[in-house]
C-alpha cells in the first residue's frame, strides 16, 4: 500500500538560511525504509498560524496520509508546533506523543522536555517529533514498527482485531 506523506521542519534559523535543516533529510530517509512517498518537505518559520495553515493543506487539501514535523516542541518562548498542531487535529492519538517521550527518556532525560503531540487531522495523522536530528532518529525507530499498521488503520483498512 502506498501511502503519501509531508515532512515540515520548524525553525525560524532554518527558515532564514542560517542552519542547515538535517532533522527533516533523517526523517525521509526513515520513511523511505517502508517505501512511504514523501511528497513535500518544507521549512518554516515557527509561527502557529502559518504552520496551522501548512500541515491543514497537507491533510485536507493535499489529502496525504502522513506529516511529520520536526522542531518547535520545547519549552522555547518560539516554541509553537504542538499548539499549532492542535489547532487542526480533529482527534488526539496521546499514545504515540507519550511513547515517543517514554522511550526517549530513556536515551537522554531531556526528551520529556517534548511537548510534542499526535492526533488526526480528517485521514491524516500528524506527529510532532522534537528538532534535533538525534532525536528524529530515536523517534523514527519508535515509530517505524507502528505506522503500517496505523496507517491502515487511519484509512479505515486493516480494522478487525483478531
Amino acid at each position: 500500500m502506498l501511502y503519501r506523506a509531508a515532512v515540515l521542519t520548524v525553525s525560524d534559523k532554518g527558515a532564514l538560511g542560517l542552519r542547515k535543516d538535517t532533522s527533516g533529510p533523517a526523517i525521509i530517509a526513515e520513511l523511505s525504509k517502508l517505501g512511504i512517498d514523501v511528497q513535500a518537505a518544507l521549512i518554516l518559520a515557527d509561527d502557529r498560524e502559518n504552520i496551522a495553515a501548512q500541515l491543514k493543506s497537507w491533510a485536507i487539501d493535499e489529502q496525504l496520509d502522513l506529516v511529520i514535523t520536526t522542531g518547535g516542541t520545547g519549552p522555547a518562548p518560539r516554541d509553537w508546533t504542538p499548539e499549532a498542531t492542535r489547532d487542526v487535529i480533529d482527534r488526539e492519538m496521546p499514545g504515540l506523543s507519550e511513547l515517543l517521550r517514554a522511550e526517549g527518556a530513556k536515551k537522554t532525560p531531556m526528551a520529556v522536555l517534548s511537548r510534542g503531540v499526535a492526533g488526526l487531522c480528517g485521514r491524516c495523522l500528524i506527529i510532532n517529533l522534537p528538532g534535533s536530528t538525534k532525536a528524529v532518529r530515536e523517534g523514527m525507530e519508535v515509530l517505524l514498527p507502528l505506522l503500517p499498521h496505523t496507517l491502515q488503520m487511519v484509512r479505515g483498512e486493516n480494522t478487525e482485531h483478531i
